[in-house]
């Protein structure tokens, strides 16, 4: 597995569009610290920015790179290697390289605004590892996504509505739920529902972490009781791992049942 890993990340290191997704978050950062003097705006930002384009890019990268090695990786399927090793060494590989060039691509520009030296080290630095967690998370979804369907189209088809879904359509849903509900208590709801997207998960510890929890009213009474606790924020993050392991476990499943 180590070795197709390898392979994955090497063949997507030496792809023009990994150059281009690096360079984006570089010049993003770029332009923000040009923009903005404070830091802690900055990094407001590129949340918004991380929370809805890191898992598109990652679902996206995730499908295309599946059915692009199709042929590769039916050679693969005729040697003497284990399939999930397959799959599982192409997903890490993909994941791997699309995490590098987020982290690299924005750490450089604050690393030479002198980010070490700032309080907003620790925000910058839940940022990128947030952002690290969604895009194994979607390349994993992807990945599963493309071993369930032989149909390139359905595939991203499915991959782009599965995206929304997370990053839009689940929100609204949550939202209207809140208010058709408002009249009784909802604490545990919101705290479920917000763990069961990976998104709004991510998006509300940074939110807790730079301290505007207030601006989101009685909802971020109860998220900053909650995750703003040690035990909150150790679960949160298992909650993110539980999210990439459950995905992987698919890919192995189906890459051991599928018949190629």
């Amino acid at each position: 597995m180590l070795k197709i890993l390898k392979y994955s990340f090497y063949d997507l290191m030496r792809s023009r569009w990994s150059y281009v997704y690096f360079l984006f978050y570089l010049l993003l950062g770029i332009v923000l610290l040009f923009l903005n003097n404070d830091l802690s705006k900055a990094v407001i930002t590129l949340m918004n920015v991380i929370i809805i384009l890191v898992p598109l890019i990652g679902t996206i990268f995730g499908v295309m790179y599946y059915y692009n090695s199709r042929e590769f990786t039916e050679l693969l399927l005729a040697q003497p290697v284990k399939r999930s090793s397959i799959f599982l060494g192409q997903y890490f590989g993909v994941a791997t390289s699309l995490s590098m060039s987020l982290v690299i691509g924005l750490g450089m520009p604050f690393v030479f605004y002198g980010i070490f030296n700032s309080n907003a080290i620790w925000d910058f630095s839940l940022l990128l590892v947030t952002g690290a967690f969604l895009t194994f998370i979607f390349t994993a979804l992807a990945f599963v996504i493309a071993l369930s369907n032989e149909n390139k189209i359905k595939g991203f088809g499915y991959a782009i509505l599965l995206w929304l879904f997370m990053a839009v359509i689940y929100d609204g849903i949550f939202l209207m739920s809140l208010l058709y509900f408002e009249d009784y208590p909802l604490d545990k709801f919101s705290l479920i529902a917000t763990m069961l997207n990976p998104v709004d998960l991510s998006r509300v510890l940074i939110l807790l972490k730079l301290d505007i929890s207030a601006l989101l009213g009685y909802t971020g009474a109860v998220f900053q009781k909650f995750f703003g606790t040690n035990f909150g924020l150790i679960l949160s993050f298992v909650m993110l791992i539980v999210w990439v392991v459950v995905p992987t476990f698919f890919i192995w499943r189906i890459a051991k049942r599928k018949d190629f």
